[in-house]
């Protein structure tokens, strides 16, 4: 996991802490204040989904280059070595 996963992880960690203690410290019914509780955890977790969905497009789009470029790179070496066979034969 790389610095900016790990910030990212610790500040929706922290927000998502910090908005539960607000909640249960607000002076509403317990029910409301579960139901808003309730609430923001799940837009919570449909946010940490959406980046997580994110995250692995973007790694299947840099996998989908390397690949690419790994093709690339082993034909361009496959027909230098042909040419280099022929000029030799």
């Amino acid at each position: 996991m790389n610095d900016n996963s790990k910030v990212l992880v610790g500040l929706l960690v922290g927000l998502a802490a910090g908005a539960a203690l607000g909640l249960l410290f607000a002076p509403e019914k317990g029910s409301e204040t579960r139901d808003r509780l309730s609430q923001s955890l799940k837009d919570l977790g449909d946010s940490i989904k959406d980046k997580a969905a994110d995250e692995i497009n973007n790694l299947s789009n840099l996998k989908d280059k390397v690949v690419s470029s790994v093709k690339n790179k082993l034909r361009q070496s496959e027909n230098e070595f042909v040419d280099d066979d022929l000029e030799h034969a």
